[in-house]
């Protein structure tokens, strides 16, 4: 499919990209950033949501650092999965994204940014014209959810990105840098519970680093992934669970490709504790995580199995973490 029109930037440092989006929002010219663009540009080629303007992340020299506690948004999969720095934990699941091709290319940043998906969305301009739009992608016409019927107040687009729940398990944070300055804040308040927003970020900002706790290499992790094929598929259910060997309490899962936003299951850790704080009720957290979650019908198997797979998928992570006492 052919590209629609648009102008590519290409800063070189954070400085000149901030630049450059704040010139952008003073003229009222609306733009989209790119890392890798493997979720950006095939939207782009079906219509969805285009902007005039395209600002590249891939030259900035800074977004490419990568240490064992700090990963640029423009590191690419590939090298989260094969790198010595890398947590275990992320290469694990960074080795399960889509394919090999798409991994040489796929940024960390794009991944946690991956746009919500849904079945009445990611058609081509075509096909949502045939149906009067939806709600995400309405043209100006205030069209209703298509998931919801009924309602145009609340998109229910699922995020399925894979890095996200792991990182959540590390605790780890996201520096956010735009013309408003640069914030650090926990990847758990990054997302927006609606499809349409998806983040936290402000106008003209971008994801420029995730950072790692200091004790995030004591952390063993584990994540188990639901989809219809082993290779190239986005995620139906994830679940990513990490510890620190021998302290009960330092125990974190997260979920993902359940609802508009990943998210971290604190509560229901605490609650299947044991008594004395030193054992977990594996078999009763993973029903409890179950119940919590609500998949909607917009990805490519039903809700109620995908609900239903959260058990087992949270059982095996939690398994392959080793004795939770």
């Amino acid at each position: 499919m052919l590209m629609p029109p648009f102008e590519l930037h290409h800063p070189v440092s954070v400085e000149e990209a901030v630049a450059l989006a704040s010139d952008l929002l003073q003229r009222g010219e609306a733009f989209d950033w790119v890392a890798g663009g493997t979720d950006v540009l095939p939207n782009y080629k079906w219509r969805i949501n285009t902007k005039p303007h395209v600002i590249s992340l891939a030259k900035v020299v800074e977004a490419h650092d990568m240490t064992s506690t700090s990963i640029g948004c423009t590191v690419t999969i590939e090298r989260l999965v094969s790198s010595p720095d890398a947590h275990p934990l992320l290469a694990e699941a960074g080795a399960k994204i889509a394919s090999s091709l798409i991994r040489r290319t796929a940024t960390v940043g794009g991944n946690l940014c991956l746009d919500t998906r849904c079945f009445w969305y990611n058609q081509s301009e075509d096909w949502r014209r045939s149906i009067d739009w939806c709600h995400k992608a309405d043209c100006g016409t205030g069209a209703d959810c298509r998931v919801i019927p009924n309602q145009n107040t609340l998109c229910v687009a699922t995020y399925q990105g894979d890095l996200a729940p792991n990182l959540m398990a590390l605790e780890a944070k996201v520096v956010l840098v735009g013309p408003q300055g640069q914030r650090t804040i926990p990847l758990v308040e990054f997302y927006e519970l609606d499809g349409m927003k998806k983040n936290t970020l402000a106008e003209g900002e971008f994801l420029l680093r995730v950072e790692l706790p200091e004790d995030a290499s004591q952390r063993v992790g584990s994540y188990q992934k639901l989809r219809v094929r082993e290779s190239w598929d986005f995620p139906e259910a994830g679940v990513a669970a990490s510890w620190i060997p021998g302290d009960v309490g330092s125990l974190r899962i997260a979920t993902t490709a359940l609802e508009s936003i990943p998210r971290t299951h604190v509560e229901e850790v605490e609650a299947h504790l044991g008594g004395n704080g030193n054992k977990v009720d594996v078999k009763a957290l993973a029903v409890s995580i179950q119940k919590s979650v609500k998949p909607v019908n917009n990805t490519a198997l039903p809700p109620a199995y995908r609900r239903k797979m959260v058990r087992v998928l949270t059982k095996r992570a939690l398994s392959a973490l080793g004795d939770l006492g």
